[in-house]
């Protein structure tokens, strides 16, 4: 992997990550027992109270959670509800918790109430990331002292840091959505809240449902669910530009990005891409490529984005080109996709499946991005295709 850890204080700090690890202590040091939230061993209690509590979380005193008196814009909440859990809990585990604090919907807040959560049953060391690429280093020290899990509270991004830390390793990685689209924590079936969606994870810990998954690779960096070549990864890159009103504007920015791209900041028409086979043959020219290792591609508010609905975790690889970009080819596939239309046949569109090794040249060279992080711009990406080749604690169906 090639992250550009080029000053010397990244690399000091590199070596200072594993310590890192060991040195987070809990923010909680009282028992869940003892913040009279009703958490017990077996994680039959309200985990959700949390985040209901007073601001001085040590207290334990509990605010109102709803009705008229709960304070204003806060979310109503079900008396009933209560974390699910079976007779019979898993053994402990050893969970390294990484953060990005910075991400879209992570608060403090719910960072403290995920980490308690996590630590009822299990042994769990929490990390925050602190700039780019810490995620990996992170996850490759988990590695390396024998953890059994990775948990990942951030974005997309923060997400494939991890994976590429964990990739070929025996230490299974699982999301919890914390930024402003989750593509893949959606992909999986997981609840958009993340306290929710924790709940969700450790049924399935406790289920033991653990599944070996294929990864795509561009220039040697793994990707979960796709790298865009072209149009889409401009439109990140400006998004990026703009980073700090991501987390307040998120799909109203993106949107933004996608439309002043469209109109000043790329080429429709002179295609620029040119696709090349495992046999070195040319498959098609085109101006935006998707390179998907799972579907959908991405969400439109709560409407997946299907651009080959049959690919799963487990399928080599899906390249998806557009060889014309204009409104008359991208209206109907959008439109197409977003109803869940089968796309095969249409017009100026590619669809390549079951691709295990694929070249993208591009004159001159395009911007491209991975599972939602812009890496800059290439005339020549080399894809590949590996098999069963991370572990992913996976929802239960």
């Amino acid at each position: 992997m090639n992250f550009a850890f080029t000053s010397s204080i990244d690399k000091l700090q590199s070596h200072l990550d594993p310590v890192g690890i060991r040195l987070v202590k809990d923010e909680l040091r009282i028992p869940n027992e003892r913040l009279a939230l009703g958490i017990k061993r077996t994680r039959v209690g309200r985990i959700r109270d949390l985040l209901y509590t007073d601001n001085n979380l040590h207290t334990g005193r509990v605010c109102h959670r709803a009705g008229k008196n709960a304070p204003p814009g806060d979310r109503q909440i079900p008396q009933t509800f209560r974390v699910a859990s079976p007779l019979v809990p898993s053994p402990p585990v050893r969970i390294l918790f990484i953060v990005n604090s910075v991400a879209s919907s992570v608060t403090a807040r719910r960072r403290v109430v995920i980490h308690k959560a996590l630590s009822t049953d299990h042994d769990v060391t929490l990390a925050e990331t602190s700039r780019r690429g810490h995620a990996t280093r992170l996850a490759q020290s988990a590695a390396r002292e024998s953890y059994d899990l990775v948990v990942v509270l951030g974005g997309d991004g923060t997400l494939n840091e991890a994976a590429n830390g964990l990739a070929g390793t025996d230490t299974a990685l699982a999301t919890l959505p914390g930024g402003s689209t989750n593509v893949f924590a959606r992909i999986l079936g997981l609840p958009d809240d993340s306290v929710d969606a924790v709940n969700v994870l450790l049924e399935a810990l406790d289920a033991g449902n653990i599944n070996r998954i294929g990864l795509g690779a561009v220039e040697g960096r793994y990707f979960l669910f796709h790298c865009g070549v072209g149009f889409d990864a401009a439109v990140v890159e400006q998004v990026e530009r703009r980073g700090p009103w991501k987390r307040w504007a998120g799909h109203p920015l993106f949107m933004y990005a996608a439309i002043d791209t469209w109109i000043r900041r790329v080429d429709r028409t002179n295609p620029p891409l040119r696709l090349i086979d495992a046999n070195g043959q040319e498959r098609t020219r085109g101006h935006f490529s998707i390179i998907m290792n799972a579907n959908p591609y991405t969400f439109l508010g709560n409407r997946a984005f299907e651009l080959v609905p049959e690919l799963t975790l487990h399928d080599p690889l899906a390249a998806v080109t557009l060889e014309e970009l204009n409104l008359r080819t991208l209206g109907p596939v959008a439109a197409a996709a977003l109803a869940h239309r089968p796309l095969e046949g249409r017009r100026h569109l590619d669809i390549a499946t079951g691709v295990r090794s694929l070249v993208i040249e591009s004159d001159p060279p395009s911007p491209y991005q991975v599972d939602g992080d812009h890496l800059g711009a290439s005339k020549r990406l080399r894809f590949t295709w590996t098999p069963n080749h991370l572990s992913l604690l996976m929802p239960l169906r």
